[in-house]
């Protein structure tokens, strides 16, 4: 137990705990760990974690909201050179990789060469299988990496007698001859096995055809995009209000919800440093949808135009980003939530690096007004609410529902949720970025039963960092 002169903080976390001793429990086949949380009555309850499929559990785990594209995870473990390795990997038939990748029951987070051998070998191995048995004849395009490893969750662990780690967090692994002992272990075995399931085989590389063939069409979009940037100087999002200060680590953008409510925020914004941005049209399940069909989309192109990052990993950089915070701003309402869900998917899906360099926020509204004589009180949610007429007479209560940002004036506004010296913003995270997926995908998916137990659930106990403005 940590020691109270010397640590600070003395907070467990229960959630954090609990995953890790269950990745532990992934990591480790056949070993069994008791968690037991005694501080509440809530999680008295002992949770025993004990997965004698190890790696290939914790990758059926993964995927377990997912159509898959084959029913067992691809499994190969042994020893090479004194190093342990053990890899698994299954296919679904989402658009997104999933790699998870550990050496000495440490998350590399970064990756590192063990990450690096896997994939190489994957891609050789697949590419070889694919030309040998003539299944690009008719496709005309040219197999990458990343085409291939559309749709794949992976989980990659080695055991080094003598691990380097690297990185400002150390989560990457950088050991240089781990990589070529796993590219040597895994190519021969895997071909093996790609040779006993031609199946498998066949509907894995005809979906990384399709990646491929979609990753074109992309590419073509993003250079619209990037043409019309550059030769219009008007292609601007036209309903984009821009600040005045150059210097964007000064500079904020504020994605709002609609003409109203985006006019409302124009006038109640600080012209100097906050731009608005009022997004049109329908959001995008990005969940369900690739790159090619993403960039059609107007809100989309609009979000891509005036971050200016570009977006893709051929092309996305952190360097071009015209604002230093990105924040949404939605209703206070389930419609709110439901818009600000998908943006979020957005930008975890695509723009991975914004939630990681702490730039994204999503803005706090108010729900509720309360007047009584001339003082007025601004109240966040259903909760609060209840709270303060339970503290207060009812009585001389004047009391406001806001139906959208769009009810309130522009001074309001400004006062209580874009005014830096008085507003609250919550920043989007990506602390464990496998986790986030597994959630979107289960808010975001075809499967209804999953998703309403996970809302009826969780829809009250969503935890997000504060941060002050």
């Amino acid at each position: 137990m940590p020691d109270s002169e010397i640590f600070d903080t003395l907070d467990f976390s229960h959630d954090v705990l609990r995953d890790r001793l269950r990745e532990l429990a992934f990591l480790n086949k056949g070993v069994r760990i008791q968690f037991h949380d005694a501080r509440d009555d809530e999680n008295s309850e002992p949770i025993a974690f004990q997965y004698d499929g190890g790696i290939a559990s914790f990758v059926t785990y993964h995927n377990q909201n997912k159509e898959v594209l084959h029913s067992e995870p691809i499994y190969i473990e042994g020893i090479e050179s004194e190093i342990g390795v053990e890899i698994a990997f299954q296919f679904n038939t989402t658009y997104t990789e999933n790699i998870s990748s550990y050496a000495n029951n440490i998350r590399t987070a970064e990756g590192g060469f063990h990450e690096s051998g896997f994939k190489s070998a994957l891609t050789r191995v697949f590419k070889t299988y694919a030309t040998a048995n003539d299944l690009l004849r008719n496709a005309k395009i040219n197999l990458t990496g990343e085409d291939i490893r559309e749709g794949m969750t992976a989980v990659i662990s080695v055991k080094v007698p003598d691990p380097q780690f690297e990185g400002q967090t150390k989560s990457k692994l950088g050991n240089t001859e781990v990589e070529g002992i796993v590219q040597s272990f895994i190519g021969p075995r895997l071909k093996t096995l790609l040779e006993e399931n031609p199946a498998v085989s066949k509907r894995i590389i005809q979906k990384a055809i399709q990646a491929a063939q979609a990753r074109e069409a992309a590419r073509s979009a993003r250079e619209v995009i990037r043409r019309k940037s550059v030769l219009d100087s008007a292609s601007m999002p036209g309903k984009l209000a821009d600040c005045s200060e150059r210097d964007s680590t000064l500079t904020e953008l504020f994605l709002v919800e609609g003409d109203s409510a985006g006019g409302t925020a124009k006038q109640g914004r600080d012209r100097r440093n906050q731009a608005i941005l009022p997004l049109k049209g329908k959001g995008i399940n990005v969940d369900k949808s690739r790159l090619d069909k993403i960039l059609k989309n107007a809100q989309v192109i609009d979000i891509i135009t005036a971050l200016g990052t570009g977006i893709g990993a051929e092309e996305f950089s952190l360097e071009k980003l015209r604002y230093a915070k990105i924040i949404i701003m939605a209703d206070a309402d389930v419609d709110g939530a439901h818009i600000r869900t998908l943006l979020l998917t957005f930008f975890f899906r695509q723009m991975p690096e914004l939630i990681a360099g702490g730039h994204l926020y999503i803005a706090q509204p108010p729900l509720y007004q309360v007047r009584k004589g001339r003082n007025s009180q601004y109240l966040q949610d259903e909760a609060e609410m209840e709270q303060h007429l339970f503290e207060l007479e009812h009585r001389g209560l004047a009391i406001t529902r806001y139906k959208g940002l769009a009810e309130m004036n522009a001074d309001q506004l400004r006062d209580t949720t874009m005014r830096r010296d008085q507003r609250i913003l919550l920043r989007v995270t990506l602390k464990d970025a496998v986790e986030a997926d597994r959630i979107f995908t289960l808010l975001m998916g075809d499967t209804v039963e999953p998703r309403r137990e996970f809302i009826e659930r969780y829809g009250t106990q969503v935890n997000l960092d504060v941060y002050g403005a």
